[in-house]
């Protein structure tokens, strides 16, 4: 029996929320991971970026979406760039600068 596209449409959906829950998920680690060798609170982290510290807590656990500001003061407290923040280490990939030397941080 064919599917109607509706039925489609719900599956791609479904299918594009689990891959934005996974990246949401893993933007969370990323921050716990980097912020933890520091010997930053989450209140810390918070007070620091102007946000609340359930927002740290709720982003650490992946079931928040920090505005984009936010992300960018957590990577520069962190001292990472806002890209290893979003992809992870293993996504960031050297490109070259204008003097033709790589750019290890990937921006």
């Amino acid at each position: 029996m064919p599917r109607d596209d509706h039925e489609q449409l719900t599956d791609e959906r479904r299918e594009l929320d689990e891959r934005i829950d996974e990246k949401r998920r893993r933007l969370g680690e990323r921050i716990a991971d980097f912020r933890a060798p520091l010997g930053i609170s989450q209140e810390q982290l918070a007070e620091m970026a102007g946000i609340s510290r359930r927002s740290v807590q709720r982003i650490e656990a992946g079931m928040a979406d920090p505005r984009f500001g936010d992300q960018l003061r957590i990577a520069a407290i962190l001292g990472v760039p806002l890209s290893v923040l979003i992809q992870g280490l293993d996504d960031v990939r050297p490109r070259p600068s204008a003097t033709g030397e790589a750019d290890e941080q990937g921006l």
